[in-house]
């Protein structure tokens, strides 16, 4: 982002977790509960980044190996005389689908526990920064009102 930015950037999709990246702004008057909150946003993409990315990754390698175990059940190679890559049809893929989401089960429960526990900090933070850039604000009215 260029210097005189004041916002966050959001970069393009990632391409192992699909995420879209954030470029936190970090303005120089930041207070120590401010830095809490954008470290604790920063820690939080960073996890969604790591758990996706592993996720995507396996997802892909278990789905060709799917692919190709069933082309070769039925005799047929990964590509045909053309060059075409095999494909199976949407009842066979639906099996893989289903069996993939099971095995990852526990996986995706444990993921969703800690993105809740996250998020909620998260949202306490951000609670606790309006709530002192409020009182902040009001003291300053307060001050300029008797000027």
């Amino acid at each position: 982002p260029p210097a005189h930015s004041h916002s966050d950037w959001i970069g393009p999709p990632d391409k192992h977790s699909n995420l879209r990246p954030v470029i936190f702004y970090v303005p120089p008057d930041e207070s120590a509960l401010e830095r809490r909150l954008r470290e604790a946003r920063q820690e939080a993409q960073a996890s969604n980044q790591r758990f996706w990315a592993r996720h995507n990754r396996a997802f892909r390698q278990e789905k060709e190996e799917f692919i190709y175990s069933r082309l070769k059940a039925k005799g047929l190679e990964m590509r045909d005389e053309s060059g075409q890559k095999g494909t199976l049809n949407a009842e066979e893929m639906a099996d893989f689908y289903k069996d993939f989401l099971s095995k990852n089960l526990k996986k995706h429960l444990q993921y969703n526990r800690d993105w809740y526990k996250r998020n909620f900090r998260i949202t306490f933070l951000m609670g606790q920064v309006a709530l002192v850039r409020a009182l902040r604000w009001l003291r300053w009215r307060k001050k300029n009102v008797k000027q």
